[in-house]
């Protein structure tokens, strides 16, 4: 299976650069993964499409504003940094630009030095340890100095930074949003709920592996990043119940998938668990959980629409993506959503 095989054509000015007033306005595509059929709607239409019963899984997660800019204490030179992960206490994985300029002992400082920090490390992909030092709480200091880390594809500036997160959003760690539940508005969760749709909440604190290019040309050679998730045990009670049912589990984006088909046992059983994951899922892949999907239009060639491809079949999805730049959907994070069932 080649990478080349999940590329599509995609003109620029499809490219959302800006969220839509309201969350729950922006066009929905249902996908049947049996024959492939689609149709065209709005967000709103999910209620037409969850029967009572039904669990909808959403990723609590939230982002913190990860992107910083500082300089070098020495030089006075210009540093980026964005974190990725929290190693251990006031430890983090970034990621530094310029990369050269970022050697061990290299000390850098931020927002006229209330935060400080020291290249530990050169780690996998070039990215650095960094060890910060403060007075106060880390994350008060980061909500003052720091911005969302918006994709690179994403070059306008974002003006209510609320708008890159969830109204669910809860756990914070991510470096990027789960996208699909940003079409959610609480009056909308309402009406799930009213409908007789239990919700059951995970976590899944999504890394910028998400959007790391396949650098290979066969896609089993490429390695994910790993990401930290949580699955409680009562959501796990939750999940399993409507399985018992044989009721469906739709998951909310990609990484309520990639969390319950981590936590899940081989019997089909979900776990209450937490841990590391680094799932690859693409064509041939077997589901154990997952019985419906609500997603994005993602990049070509990505980690994500591979996946979605092992779910409906890929040539159901390129399909399906070829229909949607005709009729000019958004793509991307702050782009339009699929249902595929």
């Amino acid at each position: 299976m080649k990478t080349a095989d999940f590329y599509y054509d995609l003109p620029q000015e499809l490219i959302a650069q800006d969220p839509l007033e309201d969350r729950s306005s922006s066009r929905l595509m249902h996908l049947d993964r049996e024959t492939g059929e689609v149709t065209h709607g709005t967000f709103r239409d999910i209620l037409n499409y969850l029967n009572p019963g039904d669990c909808l899984v959403i990723n609590d997660t939230k982002v913190i504003p990860a992107r910083l800019f500082g300089h070098k204490e020495d030089t006075g030179a210009v540093i980026e940094l964005l974190l990725l992960k929290r190693r251990e206490n006031d430890i983090w994985e970034t990621l530094v630009k310029p990369g050269k300029k970022a050697k061990i002992g290299t000390k850098l400082v931020f927002g006229d030095g209330i935060l400080k920090g020291e290249i530990l490390d050169v780690v996998e992909e070039g990215n650095r340890l960094i060890q910060f030092h403060y007075d106060g709480i880390f994350e008060e200091i980061l909500d003052q100095l720091g911005e969302m880390p918006l994709p690179p594809y994403i070059t306008h500036k974002l003006k209510d930074r609320n708008r890159y997160q969830t109204v669910y959003a809860k756990h914070e760690g991510s470096a990027a949003a789960p996208t699909a539940g940003l079409h959610f508005t609480p009056e909308l969760l309402r009406e799930v709920e009213e409908a007789g749709v239990r919700i059951a909440h995970v976590t899944l604190h999504v890394g910028l592996g998400t959007f790391r290019p396949v650098k290979v040309e066969d896609v089993t050679q490429h390695h994910m990043h790993s990401e930290f998730y949580v699955v409680e045990e009562d959501q796990a009670e939750l999940i399993n119940q409507a399985k018992r049912e044989h009721k469906r589990v739709i998951c909310v984006g990609t990484t309520s998938c990639r969390t319950l088909e981590s936590a899940a046992g081989e019997d089909g059983i979900l776990q209450a668990k937490s841990g590391w994951t680094d799932i690859f899922i693409y064509p041939g892949y077997r589901f154990k959980i997952m019985d419906g999907l609500i997603t994005n239009f993602h990049l070509p060639e990505s980690t994500l629409l591979m996946l979605v491809s092992a779910f409906a079949g890929k040539d159901h999805i390129m399909a399906a993506y070829k229909e949607a730049v005709k009729e000019r959907y958004r793509f991307f994070s702050f782009g339009d959503a699929m249902m595929i069932e």
